[in-house]
């Protein structure tokens, strides 16, 4: 019987007791990434996670502003650091804002093969308030913007804020783009049905995220590692039935500082050494997307 309620339309529902068989690359079950969030704001207006409540209404938010500006001047270049020195790839999620305010930044990631996945024009917006012909623009000029600079458009693709309009899939399968990190339903891709065929469906996390986690929940980036080993340790017992995904969310103006940067590189040492034993695959949003994708043609 029909429960009247509404639905969505993109996926059925599928317990996670519904296992897939096979692997991750080297006969792994869990496939781990880092999210990094390049973004930027516009300044004394619009949103932002902010470390402070904003200035008032008529005031320009230096404050919040420049906490997050620190992020693209000093932390984002910290950490890129700590994962070169680890050889860690990530998927750099980029506002193209951050092309005309700080190019050498995204430029830094490209340059060593990080994956580079659109995440809007500025985190200051919400896509999910603009009309649809002005959504459908955004998805294109960004997807244009970041193929023009760097030789290949983006396969996939983050709202500001996850902000989606009840046509967000749709047309982003209509402008090319292979998966969203949008969804956070599931440990396992999932295919999510458009009008323009299938759009994959990314896990990215809402809880291993360092903008909820630190700066609403107040837990201290000690809090922070703990719960991101307890995550893979549990996700890796988890993995030995099933192929499963842990993403992993850091926005530089966060972690990025000095104070929290000695455990985050305690973290990522930790995973580094997993994945060095091949207890896991390191990976990106894209390879993932790929590897499940190759799976079904064959």
């Amino acid at each position: 019987m029909s429960t009247g309620l509404r639905h969505h339309g993109r996926f059925d529902y599928r317990p996670i007791i519904d296992r897939d068989h096979w692997r991750w690359p080297n006969e792994t079950g869990l496939a781990v990434y880092i999210g990094f969030n390049l973004e930027h704001f516009a300044f004394g207006s619009g949103r932002g996670a902010g470390i402070a409540p904003p200035a008032p209404e008529g005031e320009p938010d230096v404050l919040n502003y420049g906490w997050r500006e620190y992020g693209n001047r000093v932390g984002a270049w910290r950490c890129l650091e700590l994962f070169e020195r680890l050889g860690l790839p990530v998927g750099a999620i980029a506002n193209t804002a951050i092309l005309d305010h700080c190019p050498e930044l995204l430029d830094a990631f490209h340059a060593r093969g990080d994956e580079i996945i659109a995440h809007g024009h500025t985190n200051a917006e919400r896509q999910g308030q603009l009309a649809f012909e002005d959504e459908r623009a955004l998805i294109e000029r960004c997807r244009e913007r970041l193929h023009a600079r760097y030789g290949r458009a983006p396969g996939g693709w983050l709202s500001p804020w996850i902000s989606e309009s009840e046509h967000t899939p749709d047309l982003l399968a209509e402008s090319g783009f292979d998966y969203t990190l949008n969804w956070a339903h599931d440990e396992r891709p999932v295919p999510l049905s458009t009008r323009h065929g299938t759009l994959w469906s990314i896990p990215y996390p809402q809880e291993l995220n360092d903008i909820p986690s630190i700066v609403p929940h107040r837990i201290s980036m000690t809090e922070f590692v703990t719960m991101a080993r307890d995550q893979c340790d549990e996700l890796l017992e988890q993995s030995r039935h099933q192929p499963l995904v842990m993403g992993i969310a850091l926005h530089p103006y966060i972690v990025g500082q000095p104070f929290r940067l000695p455990q985050l590189r305690l973290l990522l040492e930790h995973l580094a050494n997993y994945r060095d034993r091949g207890l896991l695959w390191w990976s990106t949003p894209g390879e993932i997307h790929h590897h499940v994708t190759e799976l079904g043609s064959r």
